[in-house]
């Protein structure tokens, strides 16, 4: 059968995403992206570190990033994103820099990072108190905290779920009960940032928006969000007020097939009970 009449495929426009080793969403990060786009995955060496600031510098370091852009140079993409909350803010605001730096030099096309883009969707949104939700310990947690208020946003309010493997696991119900802890009233915060790009977030936020009546963002979408923007495109998702500008106004309101937090898939499937210890600031 002759299907040359097709003239397919279109045309891609390439993303290259930097990950940790044991990052687990690449299905999630797919979610945000326009059909005529594709991700180009790769991750940094495995090292036998639990998830803790020691990590976070392991996985964020020059030699490491820029290997791991150098893989991806082959296929051309025109943005490298490092998919990596808190290997990139670990250094700090000029940490993050000099790691877009050094992405952009292995890799000769603009580079962001997650803790990067971040600040860039606070910066959108016009946040200037914003509510952290993270899965972390109390001390990769408090470096968010330190890495947020540097760049002149108030931190007010904090939950974290004290874990240091298996994040990826988490359920969604479980989010969903650390932001009403990070956000306990309404005018509690201008935002809520849930961290880290190993832990699912995709259809939680528009249910958190229209509960908590605030923008909700997330560590993988605002790095799609800054990779497809320096592409001149932009993110999809449903009714998430960072990547629709007709959510920002007014309460946010749920889409009618949207499914409550409680029944969403993988609710109370949750990680290994023992690496908890969860805590609020």
């Amino acid at each position: 059968m002759d299907i040359s009449f097709l003239g397919g495929p279109a045309p891609q426009r390439g993303v290259g995403v930097v990950a940790p080793f044991d990052f687990a969403l690449d299905r999630e990060l797919w979610r945000w992206v326009p059909d005529e786009v594709s991700l180009h995955m790769t991750r940094t060496p495995f090292v036998p570190v639990e998830v803790s600031l020691d990590l976070a510098r392991l996985v964020s370091e020059h030699e490491t990033l820029g290997e791991a852009v150098r893989t991806l140079n082959a296929i051309a993409p025109e943005v490298v994103a490092y998919a990596c909350t808190s290997g990139s803010f670990v250094g700090g605001v000029t940490g993050e820099r000099a790691m877009c730096e050094a992405m952009t030099w292995a890799g000769a096309v603009p580079s962001v990072t997650t803790s990067g883009a971040l600040l860039d969707a606070l910066a959108e949104l016009g946040v200037r108190r914003v509510a952290l939700v993270t899965p972390y310990t109390v001390s990769v947690t408090r470096a968010l905290e330190e890495y947020v208020a540097e760049a002149g946003v108030t931190v007010t309010g904090c939950a974290f779920m004290g874990l240091t493997r298996h994040i990826w696991k988490v359920p969604y119900r479980d989010v969903a009960d650390m932001a009403r802890r990070a956000v306990p009233r309404a005018g509690a915060a201008d935002a809520l940032f849930i961290s880290c790009t190993n832990l699912p977030t995709y259809d939680v936020i528009p249910q958190l928006e229209a509960e908590l009546r605030i923008p909700v963002i997330s560590a993988n979408q605002v790095t799609m969000w800054a990779a497809l923007r320096r592409l001149g495109t932009r993110a999809v998702g449903p009714y998430q007020a960072l990547t629709d500008p007709s959510a920002r106004t007014g309460p946010v309101v749920p889409g009618p097939a949207g499914p409550a937090v409680a029944d969403m898939p993988g609710v109370g499937d949750g990680p290994d009970t023992e690496q908890q210890q969860e805590g609020w600031t």
